[in-house]
């Protein structure tokens, strides 16, 4: 059953459930109001017919005719037989009597014999009821007066017919509001029905209305267009995750592909030499010592490559890394130190701001190591080199730009990316693997950081690693002393 017909069938049971108490008590009330009534009418003709009765002679008839007229009179002995009869007529004439109808005694007071009131059918017909008023005489007498009841029933079923018309026509008139009422109120909510049934997978993005009501209905509507909310963020949620896993296959695939051409050579090579000593190698110096060199340096190469490797599968896996107070001078001094021993013909200029952060020493040492390593691998010999340290406002700013040969915005844009290489040989010596400038970004993540390279071809190329800056400041550094980023300082400076 709809909710419709359910509010209706209920308005119209408590319409009617009212309508039936507010009869049957205004029934009641107006039986028991006439019956009190002419209860008093007997009470006030009793003295008169009394008095009336008790003279003698055939005078009593007329004498209570003329004192109480429309009323009923019988006078009855100690044995219950008539003396006196006043009989009453109905409407059609006929004379109505109690004769021979027991009447209720009297019942004993202390006060007399009280009297009784009753309603009796006369000569046995409920049609014709009469009110009698019971009471024993000084004289040992009954004295029965009473008055007829046929004008009281019949108001009685005009009332009542009264009633049933009235309450039918207000059960009629309460269904039709009723059901108006019911539509009218329920509106809304089929306005919520069609809105909320014409919202599909792609048009969670609407809403239903009232949904700024304070009523029943919207607090309906606020509830579903909440729902709706949820549910369109939770299909963004999910449209983002089936990219990222999309995203996150193809570059495992790539990964797998890369990795797996990355190894293959230093293999193939292993494989060879391994070959070139059991082909007789072994017998001859020269060649015995060629063929462990080159096994050495294969190896060596595919065990810097798993490293490499390693180091981005445990950076991707969120493991936590080492935290404290790192000098971010320090250790770019270190690892410039380093880089101008390995290639000691490449000027390398630097300028260091007193700057700490937290995290990891040896892994930010690696940063500015690979950095350092790709000026190395992709500019010619000699080409200029510069490394800044700066504070700019809650982040340290390092950058290791180099004036080599640059590159163009699509090389630029995927230097980050793991086994790209703007140089498409696979030879360690002139393209690496790929790995040096992804180990950067996966770092300088893992330190809540950012890093971003500027690259024009001709002019050259500059990363900058941009780091939150340790709360406290670092004591130990001094002020650096002022130092271009074109110009080289002296080993005095660099550690200042």
């Amino acid at each position: 059953m709809s909710l419709r017909s359910r509010l209706l069938l209920a308005v119209l049971a408590t319409v009617l459930a009212a309508l039936a108490m507010v009869g049957v008590s205004t029934y009641l009330l107006v039986a028991r109001s006439q019956l009190d009534q002419v209860d008093a009418d007997l009470e006030r003709a009793h003295p008169p017919i009394e008095e009336a009765a008790s003279g003698g002679g055939a005078s009593r008839l007329r004498d209570i005719r003329e004192v109480a007229p429309g009323f009923y009179a019988e006078v009855r002995d100690e044995s219950g037989t008539s003396e006196l009869v006043v009989p009453l007529r109905d409407r059609d004439g006929e004379l109505l009597t109690l004769e021979g109808t027991d009447v209720p005694a009297p019942a004993p007071s202390s006060a007399g014999d009280a009297a009784v009131f009753a309603s009796i059918d006369a000569d046995g017909d409920a049609d014709d009821q009469v009110r009698v008023r019971v009471s024993r005489q000084d004289d040992g007498t009954t004295l029965v007066i009473g008055r007829s009841l046929e004008d009281l029933l019949h108001t009685r079923q005009r009332l009542l017919w009264v009633l049933i018309v009235t309450g039918v026509v207000a059960a009629v008139v309460a269904t039709v509001l009723g059901a108006w009422l019911v539509r009218t109120g329920l509106r809304p909510l089929r306005d919520v029905e069609r809105a909320a049934a014409g919202i599909g997978d792609e048009d969670l993005d609407h809403r239903v209305p009232g949904d700024d009501e304070s009523t029943e209905v919207g607090q309906l509507a606020h509830a579903i267009n909440q729902m709706l909310e949820r549910l369109e963020r939770a299909a963004e949620q999910r449209e983002q995750d089936l990219a990222t896993v999309q995203e996150s296959e193809g570059r495992m695939r790539q990964f797998v592909a890369d990795a797996s051409h990355e190894l293959r050579t230093p293999i193939a090579a292993t494989a060879a030499y391994a070959e070139l000593f059991e082909r007789g190698a072994r017998d001859r110096p020269d060649d015995l010592a060629r063929a462990m060199a080159g096994i050495r340096n294969e190896t060596s190469r595919m065990a810097e490559l798993v490293d490499d490797l390693l180091l981005l599968s445990r950076l991707d896996e969120g493991r936590p890394i080492a935290h404290g107070a790192v000098d971010v001078g320090a250790v770019v001094a270190s690892a410039v130190e380093a880089a101008r021993l390995v290639d000691p013909e490449r000027p390398i200029s630097v300028q260091l701001a007193a700057a700490v952060v937290e995290g990891d020493e040896a892994r930010l040492r690696q940063v500015v190591d690979n950095l350092l390593g790709n000026v190395r691998m992709h500019t010619p010999p000699g080409t200029a080199c510069s490394v800044v340290v700066e504070v700019d406002g809650d982040d340290v700013v390092i950058s290791v730009g180099d004036d080599g040969p640059g590159m163009d915005s699509s090389d630029a844009a995927l230097a980050f990316d793991r086994f790209h290489r703007a140089d498409t040989s696979r030879t360690r010596a002139s393209g690496g693997s790929g790995l040096g400038l992804a180990i950067v970004a996966a770092i300088v993540a893992a330190h809540d950081g950012t890093v971003s390279l500027e690259s024009r071809p001709g002019v050259g190329t500059t990363v900058f690693v941009r780091l939150p800056r340790a709360d406290r400041p670092l004591h130990a550094l001094a002020p650096p002393r002022p130092g271009g980023r074109g110009g080289r300082l002296s080993d005095e400076e660099q550690m200042s």
